[in-house]
């Protein structure tokens, strides 16, 4: 079996040794290269188009880093292996090894490359793995992915509203439009808790997009006695307005004045 092997770096020079590496790596391991990306967009794109069997995937990138794409790759439904190349300290490396993932400290070379390769065919399904990594690394990602048609989205963290949990998906809502996730709710607030506030056991709301709060009166009863009212969150952008249970209350106001 021929390996088909994706290069992501954004570094020319870096992609260009990498190319010599691998060519020297042939004779143990059968490959060709399908594509190489700059980027994390572009690296998610190539995968999408060229379905390589290996990512030879740089950390360190402008955007989006390759933790965060590899986190990425990992939601697919056949994921590729992940070898990643990096310059991090022992610190990083450390992680790396706990949790049983291959790196390549640069520069690399074809020794290490070749039996890396052949560890890489047996990397898949990562995804414990990568999300175990990311979160030894303090790493936190910058776009969510969601299938839609059987294509696969990103949606920047910073424009998403609010999250809100129904049934078994999570709505993702931005001023545009609404998107469906199967990541549950309780771990997109440990992850993301810096930017959300959870309002009410279903539902985190950025905390940007806090313009403020409303009373709501309770319904009167039979007898004519107003029944307990409570509180709604005022959104930015948008008109919708999501009910603040009382358990949440105190935490929810101290993010902006009533």
């Amino acid at each position: 079996m021929t390996l088909k092997v994706l290069l992501v770096d954004d570094e020319a020079p870096a992609r260009a040794r990498l190319r010599q590496v691998l060519a020297a790596c042939t004779a143990s391991v059968p490959l060709t290269v399908v594509d190489e990306a700059v980027d994390g967009g572009s690296a998610l794109a190539a995968v999408d188009r060229t379905a390589p069997d290996v990512v030879l995937l740089d950390i360190a990138m402008p955007g989006m880093s390759g933790i965060e794409v590899a986190r990425h790759l990992a939601a697919r439904p056949h994921p590729p292996a992940v070898i990643f190349t990096t310059a991090h300290d022992e610190h990083a490396l450390r992680a790396f090894e706990v949790h049983a993932l291959d790196y390549l400290l640069k520069p690399v070379t074809a020794a290490r490359l070749a039996p890396a390769l052949v560890r890489a065919q047996r990397l898949t399904p990562m995804e414990p793995r990568l999300h175990a990594v990311a979160e030894s690394l303090g790493a936190t990602r910058t776009q969510l992915t969601v299938s839609e048609r059987g294509k696969l989205l990103l949606v920047p963290v910073e424009r998403i509203v609010y999250l809100r949990a129904e049934l078994k998906y999570v709505t993702i809502r931005t001023v545009e439009r609404e998107y469906l996730t199967e990541e549950s709710l309780t771990a997109l607030e440990r992850e993301f808790g810096a930017r959300f506030v959870r309002v009410h056991r279903n539902a985190l709301v950025a905390r940007a997009a806090i313009a403020g709060f409303q009373r709501v009166r309770g319904a009167p009863d039979e007898e004519g006695s107003e029944a307990e009212g409570h509180w709604e969150v005022l959104l930015h952008r948008l008109p919708e307005r999501l009910p603040i249970s009382r358990r949440q209350w105190a935490a929810v106001k101290a993010v902006a004045p009533v």
